[in-house]
């Protein structure tokens, strides 16, 4: 079954890449322009697969074009450049929504009272199934690259480090030896960023990345 799939996969990524989706590429995605020939084509690969295996859909009116899905999956296949990858095996679809959308966050009081308030996001990332995204803030953070802020590089990070079951920080290593070095890096990484941030130092992660090891990787 797996060697079907490896195969099957192999003949998506040898397709003709679609001269619509390259424009869109170009576009809206500043970092492929950056890549060597060789990891452009791994990515173009990878885009064509993620587009065959995975669903999409829009919420509240939207309707979803080449554009959108492209665009996305082309960050989220940014990812899976020189590694091994399943293409984010528990992800069935991407939901994307035209703005902003509201959840209902359920709060304890210091009273011992329940209150429910709506909350606005931007992305959301579910261990099984959906990556929940706003078309608005995927295209605001592909305008500027160096601003420290893409919606889909983060909500699709938390899918690679729920690959090993857990949101810890850690994604799926190939060597449990792997991650006593991870941890030892991260950890670092992590601390620095929260003192930069306790003392008001500027950084290239804001305030949010400092929430906790998940939320920073």
């Amino acid at each position: 079954m797996f060697g079907f799939k490896r195969k099957r996969r192999e003949r998506i990524c040898s397709r003709p890449f679609p001269p619509e989706w390259l424009a869109v590429l170009e576009r809206n995605v500043p970092y492929f322009s950056l890549l060597p020939d060789e990891d452009r084509e791994e990515l173009k690969g990878h885009i064509q697969v993620f587009l065959e295996e995975k669903c999409f859909e829009g919420a509240s009116g939207l309707e979803v074009t080449d554009e959108i899905r492209v665009t996305i999956a082309a960050y989220a296949c940014v990812l899976l450049l020189h590694r091994k990858t399943n293409y984010y095996p528990t992800l069935k679809t991407v939901v994307v929504y035209p703005h902003q959308f509201f959840v209902r966050e359920t709060q304890l009081n210091p009273d011992g009272t329940v209150s429910e308030e709506a909350e606005a996001r931007s992305g959301e990332s579910w261990y099984r199934g959906e990556v929940i995204l706003s078309w608005d803030d995927v295209k605001r953070g592909a305008s500027d690259a160096r601003d420290g802020h893409n919606v889909v590089l983060h909500e699709f990070a938390h899918q690679l480090d729920g690959e090993s079951g857990e949101h810890d920080g850690a994604p799926l290593l190939e060597r449990r030896s792997m991650y006593t070095t991870w941890a030892r890096v991260l950890g670092e990484e992590y601390r620095k960023l929260s003192r930069d941030i306790e003392h008001h130092r500027k950084t290239f992660l804001d305030q949010y990345a400092s929430t906790d090891p998940a939320e920073f990787f």
